[in-house]
């Protein structure tokens, strides 16, 4: 039995955007535990080039609804890239499951033969959507989970790799 488009995407982005719900979970108690201003966490960055928390999980989102928009055609909902706050981003990610889940696996078929093509200025590629997903798509969205989960690490929530790799509900 062969792994059909759906089967790669969807339930992969729900677990990663139900992990990242939780880490953020564990931040806001970190900070409220410890009396820390919530900015100061959600402004963290790894490295002064790197973007801080808040568009990290700005970016895993973005980075699931497109792809999912890419392959299966469905339009995705738009964010303003203004959350700045715990709340705020729980709620992004509650409406990036929500678009998730409401598509339906027969919306991609064929998807991995679909093409994509991505405009980052200069940088413009092109895919077939089996190529687009395995080699862009996922690693970019693990990208912005692992950086996350590093940001709030990094600050000193009490973050550990069971918290990355346990399927929460």
């Amino acid at each position: 039995m062969s792994l059909s488009m759906h089967q790669v995407t969807v339930p992969v982005f729900l677990r990663g955007l139900r992990v990242l719900a939780s880490l953020l979970e564990k931040g806001q108690a970190h900070v409220e535990e410890h009396g820390i201003v919530p900015d100061i966490l959600l402004g963290a960055r790894l490295a002064d080039d790197m973007m801080p928390l808040t568009a990290q999980v700005q970016r895993a989102s973005d980075t699931s609804k497109l792809s999912v928009e890419r392959l299966s055609g469905v339009a995705s909902p738009r964010f303003e890239d203004n959350e700045a706050s715990f709340q705020q981003l729980h709620e992004r990610i509650a409406s990036t499951i929500a678009y998730i889940e409401s598509v339906d696996a027969a919306q991609f078929e064929n998807s991995e033969t679909r093409e994509v093509k991505l405009t980052f200025g200069s940088y413009q590629p092109e895919f077939k959507g089996d190529d687009y997903l395995l080699s862009f798509a996922l690693p970019n969205f693990y990208f912005h989970l692992v950086t996350a989960y590093d940001i709030l690490r990094n600050q000193g929530v009490k973050v550990g790799k069971r918290d990355f790799l346990s399927a929460p509900n």
